[in-house]
């Protein structure tokens, strides 16, 4: 079989919204203008006129119809099966691109090796509070918080690892994407199937990073809430969440630990929550329906470890794939003095307060990626900075690695490198 051509195929699911696609499509036309790319619009149950508008407005743009509205998943999932290009962008109708939208998504999949997704930073109108900011985290640290949230992002921070990207304003590795089975479409009508296919492409060893440089402003469920109440919304987020964990999560251990978590969450607020009421009266049919989960080939403690919050990626003087450091810095505190022989190389380094490093640190590595110290437990059995090293490593083939001091060894990953440096 011939290999796709290099480019992207756009895919957007549109349920009578041919006003917000008049809003989103200049823009778009405008940046992919000079680029190898296709326009999917799939029409989801429409009686807007859509079709025919695109036709006369826009007749590059590829439509397919669907007579019936149909989930997210199964909408995105006809996109996919008709893209022809080597990336797939999905992206809801109510995103406006910022300039410079596409590129450096599309350098992150230049820069990273095996990446499957990366998403853009989400920014909501003036006035309106940011529910979405597109450095999405996993953790159950707050036994009454719903467990995924989205994270400010930091000044400078950019492709920091998180667990999955949003379904809205993402790139996706089209080959990844089509040998994961695209979205699961038991997540329905929508929410948490972006959540789930980015997890199982970590369980693959294939990352997700945070894009600072590519942005949207995003209309929050201009789509969703012509059809379905805040309370209906919220079940479907409850509900899907803990098809998740029974269909994704492939550790007994792990997802006893999270389903716990979960269960007494909605416990805690069926009181005066119907749709935690709801998720919990369906609860166990869901946990023993279970899904197709399979067992995970990466560690899920250590990407989940990696994406839960506690770990920020810096870029700093700069490197290139050409001229990739060959060096891997591991300190307990990140400000401490560089050494000689530091210039142009990687530091992973513990921090206090998780906030961008001090600017004379920046001028001199690649790049400088921090770990939030824990305030309890033994700092040697902290599982985001071994995560951190590991991933790191990665990501640069790193040749070397040098340790402050010799108790840092008890962070060193499995795949170790062909040389450690203890000083």
């Amino acid at each position: 079989m011939r290999p796709p051509p290099n480019g992207v195929s756009v895919v957007i699911p549109s349920r009578n919204g041919r006003e917000l696609l008049a809003a989103q499509l200049p823009e778009m036309v405008r940046q992919l203008d000079g680029f190898a790319h296709e326009i999917i619009v799939i029409d989801n149950g429409s009686d807007d006129h859509t079709v025919e508008w695109l036709a006369d407005a826009w007749p590059g743009v590829l439509v397919e119809v669907s007579a019936e509205p149909l989930s997210f998943s199964r909408a995105v999932n006809r996109g996919i099966e008709r893209a022809r290009y080597t990336h797939i962008c999905l992206l809801n109708n109510d995103m406006l691109l910022a300039p410079n939208f596409f590129e450096p998504l599309g350098l992150a999949f230049e820069r990273i090796p095996n990446l499957f997704c990366a998403t853009a930073q989400i920014r909501f109108p003036p006035g309106v509070r940011r529910e979405e900011t597109g450095k999405a985290v996993l953790t159950v640290e707050d036994p009454e918080a719903f467990p995924v949230r989205c994270d400010a992002p930091l000044p400078g921070e950019d492709q920091t690892w998180v667990l999955y990207g949003s379904g809205g304003c993402s790139i996706y590795d089209a080959a990844k994407l089509r040998e994961l089975g695209g979205m699961d479409e038991a997540y329905a009508p929508a929410y948490v199937e972006d959540l789930d296919i980015g997890y199982r492409a970590w369980q693959r060893g294939w990352p997700t990073v945070y894009v600072a440089g590519s942005l949207v402003e995003h209309r929050h469920r201009a789509t969703t809430s012509r059809y379905y109440t805040r309370e209906q919304l919220d079940r479907f987020l409850e509900i899907n969440y803990l098809k998740f964990l029974a269909r994704a999560v492939a550790s007994p251990k792990l997802f006893r630990r999270l389903w716990l978590h979960a269960i007494r969450r909605l416990r805690a607020r069926a009181a005066h929550d119907p749709a935690a009421r709801r998720a919990l009266s369906i609860a166990v049919a869901i946990a023993c329906s279970g899904g197709p989960a399979r067992p995970s080939p990466e560690p899920e403690d250590t990407f989940l470890a990696l994406t839960g919050g506690a770990v920020a990626v810096f870029p700093g003087c700069g490197s290139t794939p050409s001229n990739r450091p060959n060096l891997l810095v591991v300190r307990p505190l990140v400000t401490q003095v560089p050494r000689a022989g530091d210039a142009g190389q990687v530091l992973v380094a513990f921090t206090k307060d998780l906030d961008a490093p001090p600017p004379e640190i920046l001028s001199v590595y690649a790049e400088v990626v921090l770990v939030r110290r824990r305030t309890s437990g033994r700092q040697r059995t902290d599982p985001a900075f071994r995560a951190a090293i590991r991933q790191t490593m990665r990501k640069w083939r790193i040749e070397k690695v040098r340790l402050e001091t010799r108790r840092m060894e008890a962070y060193l990953p499995d795949c170790a490198p062909a040389e450690f440096i203890l000083t």
